[in-house]
């Protein structure tokens, strides 16, 4: 056998033995590509998921916040409007005048001598059905049907007579206010519109 013969064979032996070992690596590259490929695609599907999960997290929170913070704000908006912003009452108790004569005295003139003053110091019209005027002890007139005109009062007395757009009157037949003694006048739900005092110690007068 030629040299050169022989040397073809062995290059074609060293040629073939190279194909089978490429052949036989391209499985092994492929199986190391596609573990790397599926640590990639996990990773990255973890921090997808990490980034997904923080976002919705951050938005329920803004979106309960914004909820409550809303809801606080028109609570203390509900309860700020309550407190603060309350009209005062333009129904007042003006003068008192009591009778010296005290209770045993039962002639009418000195009944209707005595009276306590409901004043409206308001521009406009104010219907004091419902309103009451009471004593110390617990001795109640209710008003009528009664528009009180703005800047206008009305005298309510304690014995009989035809009620007017000025005076008033409980029809009583014993006097009511002694010498020392509280008036207190009240609106239709019974809250405390005004209060006026006197006797020993003097006048005191308390709107609301």
């Amino acid at each position: 056998m030629s040299a050169s013969l022989t040397t073809r064979r062995a290059l074609a032996a060293i040629l073939a033995a190279g194909a089978l070992i490429g052949a036989a690596a391209m499985p092994a590259a492929a199986d190391g590509r596609g573990h790397d490929n599926g640590r990639d695609h996990g990773r990255n599907h973890m921090r997808d998921q990490g980034r997904d999960h923080m976002r919705d997290h951050m938005r329920d929170q803004g979106r309960d916040h914004r909820r409550d913070n809303g809801r606080d704000n028109g609570r203390d908006q509900w309860r700020d409007h309550g407190r603060d912003h309350r009209a005062p009452s333009s129904i007042a108790i003006g003068e008192v005048r009591n009778e010296d004569g005290g209770r045993g005295d039962r002639s009418g003139r000195a009944l209707n001598r005595e009276w306590v003053e409901v004043k409206n110091t308001g521009r406009h019209a104010v219907n004091l059905r419902g309103y009451t005027l009471t004593d110390e002890q617990g001795n109640r007139y209710r008003f009528p049907d009664f528009r009180l005109d703005g800047r206008s009062s009305v005298k309510v007395h304690t014995g009989q007579g035809r009620d007017t757009r000025n005076d008033l009157y409980q029809d009583r037949r014993r006097q009511v206010w002694d010498d020392s003694d509280t008036a207190t006048l009240r609106d239709e739900r019974g809250n405390i519109i005004d209060t006026e005092s006197w006797g020993r110690r003097g006048h005191h007068h308390r709107n609301g």
